[in-house]
């Protein structure tokens, strides 16, 4: 016999859906980047492309003092500068890179699990 267990998320912000060019977190739908974590939302984030990701473009990830930032980087997978690497691990942050399908799916899971991640989702 199988066993429930209560979700305890606690989280404010959920992705419910995303197509390329489409987001949509709890009710609202974003055809722009954004940066995510589960209770702060960062709206009109650019890059609005992953060859346009910069050091200066993560400031607002550094600023929230998280653990994991997962960066979609749209429909396809594609890898950003080596140097943004460096960058977000000099401030002790852990990154991965992943279409921003996979990105959306981790984020929940992480954020269900109370994680300190935030997601910066390419919405194209």
């Amino acid at each position: 016999m199988a066993t429930l267990d209560l979700d305890n998320n606690e989280s404010h912000y959920q992705i419910r859906a995303y197509k390329p060019g489409f987001l949509r977190v709890n009710d609202k739908v974003y055809t722009t980047s954004i940066i995510l974590t589960a209770n702060e939302l960062i709206e009109n984030w650019q890059p609005d492309d992953i060859s346009k990701l910069t050091a200066d473009s993560l400031q607002p990830v550094i600023d929230l003092h998280i653990d994991i930032l997962l960066i979609g980087t749209g429909d396809k997978l594609i890898f950003p500068k080596m140097e943004i690497y460096g960058h977000l691990i000099n401030h002790g942050i852990g990154v991965e890179i992943m279409d921003t399908s996979a990105a959306c799916r981790t984020f929940n899971a992480l954020s269900a699990e109370n994680r300190r991640v935030a997601a910066a989702l390419i919405v194209k």
